[in-house]
């Protein structure tokens, strides 16, 4: 039997313009459900060429995961209300995959067409194509 929703609205958040525009779609559709908003910035463990496999990723201080809070909290302040009630997480993966298991059992999936990495011109990212192929709810997608 499917999971019923339990009514969040989940937003996908890379900095990007468009991910600001689906910030603000995801706020004012969590206000039209009573649904709460949680926002969701992906960040990856830093590639390291090692062609033997024996050479760990480096674990100093995990900058990665450090600049995807940092993105979250400005794109957040940036376009929300202080009063704005919202959850923020950030799991670590691929954004695709990562964004799809955060919007499990949600109402929708909220996020923007095409992000930072891109190309210019390009109808859909990689990401947004991912999510309208996978995600188990809804998903928006916020255009220019």
């Amino acid at each position: 039997m499917p999971e019923q929703p339990d009514g969040r609205i989940v937003v996908g958040v890379d900095g990007s313009p468009l991910s600001r525009a689906a910030v603000r779609w995801a706020a004012r559709l969590a206000a039209l459900t009573g649904g709460p908003l949680e926002a969701v910035s992906v960040w990856e463990f830093p590639a390291l060429f090692d062609p033997t496999g024996l050479v760990p990723p480096p674990l100093d201080g995990f900058a990665a995961e450090r600049r995807a809070a940092a993105i979250l909290d400005e794109t957040l302040a940036a376009v929300l209300s202080p009063a704005t009630a919202v959850r923020r997480r950030l799991p670590a993966g691929r954004p695709g995959p990562a964004l799809v298991a955060a919007a499990a059992g949600a109402r929708a999936l909220v996020i923007g067409s095409r992000g930072r990495s891109a190309p210019p011109g390009a109808p859909l990212g990689t990401v947004a194509l991912h999510c309208v192929d996978h995600a188990p709810c809804t998903v928006l997608l916020v255009r220019e």
